[in-house]
């Protein structure tokens, strides 16, 4: 008979039911996502016109001007990856699994959470490239620092949440 350890019969928030603060950055995060996917991100002024972008018309712009490879890049970092990572580190934080199994899960979304800002650096490049140009301004809106707080949130959660699975062994 093959007996389990206590960390691999509960949940880390069975385990850690005073650490309400995980589940709320995770809750805070996932709103700060969304408000961040739909507020504007981006504003660019060209002597007469001014485009302002948010991630979501900025993915369907770039579809729509045949940049698609580049659409479905953004796409996967700006929306599906920060998505599915909030749903993981909520299944990690809920749900019975062993420690290997969160420690494999926690692993990955580090190692792929160092991708997250991606879009963050790809504006801040767009806006220093256009500031370059005597034609043009560009301005970073709202939108990219409630997106660029949700990844850090995010961030934050995977490192909780790794320690408290590291300290976990040891019960």
């Amino acid at each position: 008979m093959i007996y389990m350890t206590a960390s691999q019969k509960k949940s880390l928030q069975k385990l850690y039911p005073k650490r309400a603060d995980i589940l709320i950055l995770i809750v805070i995060s996932a709103i700060s996502l969304f408000i961040g996917l739909n507020l504007s991100v981006l504003t660019v002024h060209k002597l007469w016109e001014k485009n302002t972008f948010s991630i979501l018309s900025g993915i369907i712009n770039l579809w729509k001007g045949r940049y698609y490879f580049l659409a479905v890049i953004i796409f996967f970092f700006s929306i599906v990856f920060p998505i599915i990572k909030l749903m993981m580190l909520f299944v990690i934080w809920s749900v019975r699994l062993k420690n290997e199994q969160r420690k494999w899960l926690l692993y990955c979304l580090e190692v792929l959470g160092k991708w997250s800002m991606l879009d963050v650096f790809v504006i801040a490049i767009i806006i220093v490239s256009i500031k370059l140009g005597a034609l043009a301004s560009a301005k970073a809106e709202n939108g990219i620092y409630y997106f660029g707080i949700s990844i850090l949130l995010a961030m934050l959660v995977t490192n909780l949440q790794s320690n408290l699975v590291n300290r976990s062994k040891k019960i």
